[in-house]
C-alpha cells in the first residue's frame, strides 16, 4: 500500500484523469501523470492558463473527485482510503463565493465553524480573531450581500480557516477583483501563511501572484507539470536577458523570425502573432543589433523590450509559448468545448476539466 513521503504536506503522484465524451469520441485527458510535493508550512503554486488541469488537480487533492490511476496525499491521508480524514484537515476556498448573501459575515462564520464540530462559544471566538486578521470586524454585523467583491473573498478566505485545517486550497482566489483588492488579497495571504503556519496550495493564471506568494511552484501545461522549483531559481535557470519584437504589418513577421534566427546572438525564437520572442546574453547591446539588422531589411518595428527573465519567460521556455497566449487559447476551448457526459463526485467537470 503507498505511504506519503515524511515532510510532505500534500503530494500527487502521477496523476491521470480522464472524462468521456460520449459514444464515438475518444475521452478527454485533464491530468496525464501530474506528480508533485509540498513541503509542510509553505504556499506552493500550481501555475497554468484556464485548462491546464489545475482544477482537478485540487479536486482530486480535496477528495472531490478521483483519479483513474496514480497516488495522492494529504496531511499524511491517502485521499483513496482515508478520505474522512483528508476533509477533516483541509480548508477550501473554491472560485466561487461561498458564504451566504443574506447572512451577516460572523453569522457566515459560526456556521462554519459549527459545521466542523466546533461549540458555540468557541466558533464565535475563532470568528473574531478572523474577523480582526482580515480587516472584517467593521462589518462582522452586515450582510455580506453588502460587501465589496474584496471583502466577499476575504470572508471566503477567513471561511476556509474557521476549523485551523492543516492545508488550504485557495483555487485562483483573486479571481474577478480589481488591482487594489487583489493587492490586499495577496497582504492577507501572506500573512495568514505566516501566522497560521498551514501549508497553502494555489492555485492561479497571475503571473505576478505565483511570483509574490508562492515559495516554490510548478508549472502545468496539457496535465502535466512541466518545471516546478523556486521562482527565482526558475527564472534565474533561464542565461541572458528577453527580447521582444512586436511588428508593425503582420506580413512581416516571417521575414522577421528568419532574420533574428540566424543570428548566432539570438536563440529561442518563437513567434507569435505579430511578435518575435528571442533569448540573448547581452540584452542591452542586441537589441539595437536587432532594430538595425530589421531596419535594413524594411521590416518595420512596432516595439521592441528588453528585460530579465521573467516567469512568463519560465513559462515559453518549457511549453514553446507564452503564459498569457496559452491562457488566451484555454479560455477559447474553455467557450468551445461541449460538455462531458463524465461527473465527478460533486458535480459534473468543469469547463478546465472538459478544456485541459
Amino acid at each position: 500500500m503507498p505511504t506519503t513521503t515524511p515532510g510532505l504536506a500534500l503530494e500527487a503522484r502521477n496523476l491521470v484523469k480522464r472524462y468521456p465524451q460520449g459514444r464515438r469520441k475518444p475521452p478527454v485527458t485533464a491530468l496525464d501523470g501530474l506528480s508533485f510535493g509540498v513541503e509542510e508550512g509553505t504556499v506552493f503554486g500550481l501555475l497554468g492558463p484556464n485548462g491546464a488541469g489545475k482544477s482537478t488537480t485540487v479536486k482530486i487533492l480535496a477528495t472531490l473527485s478521483a483519479a483513474d490511476s496514480g497516488d495522492a496525499f494529504v496531511a499524511g491521508f491517502d485521499v483513496r482510503g482515508r478520505a474522512a480524514d483528508v476533509r477533516r484537515s483541509i480548508g477550501f476556498v473554491a472560485q466561487k463565493q461561498v458564504s451566504d448573501p443574506m447572512d451577516t459575515g460572523l453569522e457566515n462564520l459560526v456556521l462554519a465553524g459549527q459545521l466542523h464540530g466546533m461549540g458555540t462559544r468557541d466558533a464565535r471566538s475563532r470568528a473574531g480573531d478572523l474577523l480582526d486578521r482580515f480587516g472584517l470586524a467593521a462589518a462582522a454585523r452586515r450582510q455580506v450581500k453588502t460587501y465589496s467583491g474584496g471583502m466577499a473573498r476575504k470572508l471566503d478566505v477567513a471561511i476556509g480557516l474557521m476549523h485551523h485545517p492543516a492545508v488550504l486550497f485557495l483555487d485562483e482566489p483573486t479571481t474577478g477583483l480589481d488591482p487594489e483588492a487583489r493587492t490586499e488579497m495577496w497582504a492577507e495571504i501572506e500573512r495568514m501563511a505566516a501566522d497560521e503556519r498551514t501549508t497553502v496550495l494555489l492555485t492561479t493564471h497571475y503571473l505576478e501572484e505565483a511570483d509574490r506568494l508562492a515559495s516554490r511552484l510548478a508549472i502545468v501545461a496539457n496535465g502535466r507539470v512541466v518545471t516546478e522549483g523556486e521562482p527565482e531559481e526558475l527564472k534565474a535557470a533561464l542565461r541572458g536577458d528577453a527580447i521582444v519584437l512586436e511588428l508593425l504589418d503582420a506580413a512581416d513577421v516571417d521575414g522577421a523570425l528568419t532574420l533574428i534566427g540566424r543570428s548566432p546572438v539570438f536563440r529561442d525564437v518563437v513567434r507569435e502573432g505579430r511578435t518575435v520572442r528571442a533569448r540573448t546574453d547581452e540584452g542591452g547591446q542586441a537589441l539595437p543589433l536587432a532594430l538595425a539588422m530589421l531596419d535594413a531589411e524594411r521590416l518595420r518595428v512596432a516595439s521592441a523590450t528588453v528585460a530579465r527573465p521573467s516567469l512568463d519567460d519560465v513559462y515559453l521556455a518549457h511549453t514553446g509559448r507564452s503564459f498569457s497566449s496559452a491562457h488566451s487559447e484555454g479560455s477559447a476551448t474553455d467557450q468551445a468545448t461541449p460538455t462531458i457526459d463524465g461527473p465527478t463526485i460533486d458535480g459534473p467537470a468543469t469547463a478546465e476539466e472538459r478544456a485541459a
